[in-house]
């Protein structure tokens, strides 16, 4: 039997390298990729010890062009490739009173465009084969941007959006697509002060996290929120919102914006 081979983004450590190791355990083999190749060679050397699969190692930034289009490329041409983990992604950009432009700009790169680009660089292939897995990595700030800072949520609700539209195209090719939207985890994008702060009741252990949301893909759902105690909330919020589509478009403005042809 063929195996499965995923592409994992921000291999290196916190998420996406338990990715890879639990989809090492299940027996896939792995591209891994992210800045440091020296992290990446030496999760590659234990993950291939560990369970005897097959580990490539892939140095890009993804923030940057041309470590973009290296990996853009590699998901275009190698048929191998069955399932990408869309998880690298940079988050601490603080009041829009003080952004930083070129922090901001870094985050935009790597949380959107690169989402966007490798998604839409693997798609055609996983579409024309009638299977392969989409992974995209989004968060729980996507539901709730006033509650957070103001340029990371909005990137993970873009991550969200084109989930759903992901898998609205892809589903009926046979291609899989989840979104994942972990709460706080412990991971390196939190500083441990940061964390220290925060109940603890709130902070998932990454472990438990990334096997909770595999557990979601295993079930078939398209968005996975680990945390969520009871999944018909999730489905009443996105029936609320499927309610407002007969009304989001119309010939006339609303009545009460008093205008004349208003219905």
């Amino acid at each position: 039997m063929t195996r499965n081979i995923f592409l994992i983004t921000g291999a290196s450590d916190g998420i996406g390298a338990v990715y890879a190791e639990r989809l090492a355990r299940r027996g896939d083999d792995l591209v891994l990729v992210a800045r440091r190749a020296d992290r990446l060679a030496a999760l590659a050397a234990q993950l291939t010890s560990d369970h005897g699969i097959t580990v490539e190692i892939l140095a890009a930034d993804l923030s940057q062009a041309d470590g973009l289009a290296k990996v853009e490329a590699r998901l275009r041409e190698d048929a191998s490739i069955t399932g990408l983990v869309n998880n690298a992604g940079i988050a601490g950009d603080g009041p829009i009173t003080a952004l930083d432009p070129a922090h901001a700009t870094g985050m935009i790169n790597l949380n959107i465009l690169a989402v966007t680009r490798l998604a839409a660089a693997i798609a055609p292939r996983l579409a024309a084969s009638g299977k392969g897995t989409i992974i995209n990595i989004t968060s729980v700030t996507a539901l709730m941007p006033d509650a957070f800072t103001a340029v990371y949520p909005a990137t993970k609700a873009f991550v969200l959006a084109f989930t759903e539209a992901l898998h609205a195209q892809l589903s009926p090719a046979g291609v899989r697509v989840q979104g994942v939207l972990p709460g706080i985890t412990r991971t390196a994008i939190w500083e441990e002060e940061k964390l220290e702060t925060i109940p603890a009741a709130m902070v998932m252990d990454v472990n438990e996290m990334v096997d909770a949301a595999l557990a979601g893909l295993d079930l078939g759902e398209v968005l996975t929120v680990p945390s969520l105690p009871d999944n018909a909330d999730l489905d009443a919020f996105l029936a609320a919102r499927s309610a407002l589509r007969p009304n989001l478009s119309r010939a006339h403005a609303a009545a009460r914006y008093g205008l004349a042809k208003s219905e």
